[in-house]
């Protein structure tokens, strides 16, 4: 079972699968492999079903592995892997991947975030690239004299906030995990990223005319193609759009706070998909030979092209870097050290919905941000006691 990447039938994952398995099975003769694809709306929803009525898929991919691991219903990567595919996943993704240091969420495609900006309206603002925070006000600033709608897209809407919230706690050095594991959401750090965007971007009028907390990652993006944003946080598939409609787009690491624009440059945000395989009687040796072969560069590749994603794998990421889209490489450098949400945390499904739900109210005009972040530490600290 796995989730649906197109949006039409000529985008659908369909081909892909039907491809693939057809080489499979003409390599593994008697041997029949079924897939069957969902919505990302519906897929996370399905295989719990599923998974609770004893009838789990073989594999599936989808968002999150950790609960089932959590569960003991998953094999381990050495379970299936030989050790030179097992090892040739990138090193951040297999810590994504792992609980208790044990590899059970197989990463198949992934994304990392850099910060998009349309070099028109730069231009014609007289803005410069940001490095630090104070850089980011000041170009935003400028595009909002020069009547740019939206200087800033800072999409904290249900959709997406929790990403757009840790991109932005990363560069200053904080996020969602706690040094020793476990969440820690209302840092100083965190409160001190929130306030300043508050202060900073929100209150001066340069994030746009809808409320951060209403705004959503996708309507930010058409807003970026319709050249109405100056500045965004994006993944690969958008500057492929943007490009093939003609727009010159910059694209920088997300700029860091400014007490820390001499340190280690900060963390980007990655984001990954996951494989699983459930335990079943009899299905091990063939689950890891079809796992094998998803996992071959060409495979991999093929799909990762296919939704301007990237690969999971080192030799993969090697041969996409030599490949004919040069942007690749800025983001599978920014992927190699990346941080990602904390989905080996069995809790992280119910704790990434309470983020997305509640984050963007830490803006909002008459709200606290240490008040806001503390109230939704309160509500996953209560998620964690129940899990």
């Amino acid at each position: 079972m796995a989730a649906e990447y197109g949006n039409s039938p000529e985008t659908s994952s369909k081909a892909y699968w039907d491809g693939l398995t057809a080489d499979f099975v003409a390599a593994h003769p008697g041997r029949k492999v079924e897939v069957t694809l969902y919505p990302w709306a519906d897929v996370d929803r399905e295989v719990t079903r599923l998974v609770e009525e004893g009838n789990a898929p073989d594999v599936a991919l989808m968002g999150a592995y950790s609960d089932f691991a959590a569960q003991g219903r998953l094999y381990a990567a050495s379970e299936l892997l030989p050790v030179r595919v097992e090892s040739n996943f990138l090193p951040p993704l297999v810590e994504a991947g792992s609980v208790d240091h044990t590899l059970y969420g197989l990463p198949f495609v992934a994304s990392s975030r850099l910060l998009f900006y349309n070099e028109e309206l730069f231009d014609k603002a007289g803005a410069k690239p940001p490095k630090t925070w104070t850089d980011l006000a000041e170009a935003a600033k400028a595009l909002k004299k020069e009547g740019v709608l939206c200087p800033y897209a800072l999409p904290l809407g249900p959709e997406e906030a929790h990403a757009e919230a840790l991109i932005w706690e990363l560069s200053n050095g904080g996020g969602y995990a706690g040094d020793t594991g476990g969440y820690d959401i209302a840092s100083e750090r965190n409160t001190q990223t929130f306030r300043w965007i508050k202060n900073n971007l929100v209150e001066p009028g340069l994030t746009g005319p809808i409320p951060p907390a209403n705004f959503n990652r996708k309507d930010a993006f058409a807003a970026f193609l319709r050249g109405d944003v100056g500045m965004l946080n994006g993944y690969p598939s958008l500057l492929h759009e943007a490009r093939a409609k003609g727009m010159k787009v910059g694209t920088l690491r997300m700029p860091v706070s400014d007490t820390r624009q001499d340190a280690q440059p900060a963390a980007s945000a990655g984001v990954a998909d996951w494989m699983m395989a459930f335990k079943r009687d009899g299905n091990r040796e063939l689950v890891g030979s079809f796992l094998e072969f998803v996992y071959e560069d060409k495979n991999l590749n093929a799909f990762a092209g296919r939704y301007h994603l990237l690969p999971s794998t080192v030799s993969a990421s090697l041969a996409s870097k030599d490949a004919a889209d040069p942007s690749n490489e800025q983001f599978l450098d920014a992927l190699s050290g990346a941080e990602l949400y904390p989905v080996n945390e069995p809790s992280w499904l119910q704790v990434s919905n309470t983020i997305k739900r509640n984050i963007g109210q830490a803006v909002a005009p008459s709200a606290d941000p240490g008040i806001v972040l503390e109230g939704i530490a309160d509500e996953v600290r209560d998620i964690v006691d129940e899990s």
